[in-house]
């Protein structure tokens, strides 16, 4: 896999780490967990997708061919 994969797929799962947390804290009664899972989620996308997002954009500034998308539509 190349590393332009590499940091779409990583980017991806810690996206949908955050959109689980989120469903967690909807889905529980408990207002401790649903604090906690909250809270979770947030940090997830303030301390790591929104670095990592930008960093992929910053690799794909700099080396066009690891715009996944791009690579993946040109081949159609």
């Amino acid at each position: 896999m190349a590393v332009g994969q590499k940091l779409h797929v990583c980017l991806n799962q810690c996206e949908t780490v955050a959109t689980t947390l989120r469903s967690f804290a909807l889905e529980t009664q408990d207002k401790n967990a649903k604090s906690l899972y909250t809270q979770l989620a947030e940090t997830m996308d303030n301390q790591v997708v929104t670095p990592l997002r930008a960093r992929v954009n910053h690799a794909e500034a700099e080396e066009p061919s690891y715009k996944v998308y791009q690579q993946n539509t040109s081949r159609s």
